[in-house]
């Protein structure tokens, strides 16, 4: 089937009547992969240049696993219409929105201004260290002010996938960035599928059972929500001003 490789070929271009076909498709890609690497490092500049003129705004990035609900939440938050589908990188490249947040229970308050970014999700065994077309969306965490660390809890696995998360962030140093962590899909819960994997009995625990477990432990603050039904939204939304509101009080001064 491969007879065609043993071909010979010449012509201007070419290295001359002696290189075979498969040295030609060799360099064709060598090529190939140089002009794919010029474009990223020109994307790269593009991204750093756009958030440079964003100045001193606070910075708000989502954050999580792929496929845990993030730019529905993004959605939600902003009123925006981010790509949001149920399959592996539906979001590649970093989104970011100019959000107004009202506390809902205080209407006269000044409202606080924020950019929030989507970022690509998380996924194991993915080197991001290594993957020049993630380091737009990893340069974003690391200019965050504030994380919204966004979990899916109705995933049979959602403690390995916070720690693939957690694993990254410290990986490229935003370990030590203030965040929210958002169990999202409260919707979904199922007790039987998820209980065995968190606590030793076999007893079936309620959301309300996890709240009070390692959960509620934890140094940063908790929020259970479900983007479908619009659950606890507001409730997020009050977290996220008081956690930067400080920020800008600081930014100010």
């Amino acid at each position: 089937m491969w007879t065609h490789l043993e071909k010979q070929r010449g012509g201007i271009g070419m290295r001359g009547p002696g290189e075979k076909e498969i040295e030609t498709d060799r360099r064709v890609i060598r090529d190939k992969i140089s002009r794919l690497e010029n474009k990223l490092e020109e994307i790269d500049r593009q991204s750093r240049t756009q958030r440079k003129s964003r100045g001193s705004e606070i910075r708000v990035v989502l954050v999580g696993y792929t496929n845990v609900g993030k730019s529905s939440l993004m959605n939600r938050l902003s009123k925006a219409d981010v790509l949001a589908e149920n399959k592996l990188f539906a979001t590649l490249d970093s989104t970011v929105r100019k959000v107004v947040l009202q506390d809902p229970n205080d209407p006269y308050s000044p409202p606080v201004i924020t950019l929030m970014s989507d970022t690509v999700g998380f996924i194991r065994k993915l080197p991001h260290q290594l993957v020049e077309s993630f380091k737009s969306t990893l340069d974003e965490i690391n200019e965050a002010d504030l994380l919204l660390h966004v979990v899916d809890i109705s995933h049979p696995g959602f403690e390995e996938q916070m720690e693939v998360v957690d694993d990254t962030l410290a990986e490229i140093g935003a370990a030590e960035t203030p965040k929210i962590l958002v169990f999202n899909k409260i919707d979904a819960y199922d007790p039987s599928a998820t209980s065995d994997d968190i606590f030793e009995d076999e007893t079936l625990y309620s959301i309300d059972d996890f709240k009070k477990s390692w959960m509620a432990k934890r140094e940063e603050p908790v929020m259970f929500i479900s983007v479908l039904n619009n659950e606890n939204i507001d409730e997020l939304r009050k977290l996220i001003i008081e956690q930067v509101k400080p920020l800008i009080a600081a930014r100010k001064y």
